[in-house]
């Protein structure tokens, strides 16, 4: 046998392996990766559509006074008419945050006001609401920011308790001044001396025991020795100024509203003609 055959047949039996007993010579399978475990997730509540200014805030003992209409008869809005209304004056943020009240200078009064509003005023069913201090604890909480005020007189009311006259007391402001003002404007107690537009705050008017108590953000304001009868919240932009006092017609004055509530109890508010 020639040296290349001898090559040739070491070659050959090296590449052939005897089967080894009980060993096949297929691999084995590989055996199944398992699934991964699976994680339940939190359930997170969905927000209800806000769609109206009603989505936000509770209207339910409200009817909206607007800025047009008849020349001291301006256009209002009765509490079954609340839930789906909205439009330029009173209508809610692109983020749906807040409810927006806007009124002109300029625009239509109250047969009783040189000055136009978009303003709440408190209901008790379809009737006005009317109460008294001398019985009762009669709170109002609002959450609102005042965003924008005529020019030449910037000055806006935010919130009020009023009668069937006059005020009884404002959330006003002047310039930079943050106040209640009463006592038909002669008396005041400051909130907030520099009062930046579009900073939101909190107010609760307190109305017990023949006294007035203003919390604002938190620290009690103001005390006041007033009591009366007829009385009402109102809430929203009451405009104090007019083309007679140097503002051009169309100048907006904005309040925003993020929260409100009102409370009544023993001796609650009770419909009234005011």
């Amino acid at each position: 046998m020639t040296l290349s055959n001898l090559v040739l047949a070491a070659l050959t039996a090296a590449a052939t392996v005897a089967p080894v007993a009980g060993v096949s010579g297929a691999l084995p399978p590989v055996p199944p990766v398992p699934a991964p475990p699976v994680v339940a997730q939190p359930t997170v509540p969905v927000r209800p559509a806000v769609e109206h200014p009603s989505d936000l805030l509770d209207l339910s003992n409200w009817k909206l006074t607007l800025p047009e209409g008849e020349e001291g008869k301006p256009r209002e809005v009765m509490p079954p008419g609340l839930p789906e209304f909205s439009n330029e004056f009173f209508r809610l943020t692109d983020k749906g945050d807040a409810v927006l009240f806007t009124a002109e200078v300029g625009g239509v009064t109250t047969k009783n006001s040189s000055y136009p509003r978009s303003e709440l005023r408190e209901m008790q069913g379809d009737e006005n609401a009317s109460w008294s201090n001398t019985t009762g604890r009669h709170v109002l909480n609002v959450r609102e920011a005042i965003l924008a005020v005529p020019t030449a007189k910037p000055e806006i009311v935010a919130a009020q308790i009023h009668d069937g006259d006059d005020d009884v007391l404002q959330i006003r402001l002047e310039g930079e001044r943050l106040m209640v003002q009463y006592d038909d404007g002669e008396s005041e107690t400051l909130l907030d001396p520099a009062y930046k537009l579009g900073t939101p705050f909190d107010i609760s008017i307190i109305a017990a025991d023949s006294r007035v108590e203003v919390i604002y953000n938190g620290t009690k304001k103001a005390e006041l020795d007033k009591s009366g009868t007829g009385w009402y919240f109102k809430v929203g932009a009451y405009v104090q100024s007019s083309p007679d006092k140097g503002d051009e017609v169309g100048t907006p004055g904005t309040v925003a509203v993020y929260s409100l509530e009102l409370s009544h109890t023993e001796g609650s508010a009770q419909p009234g003609r005011q």
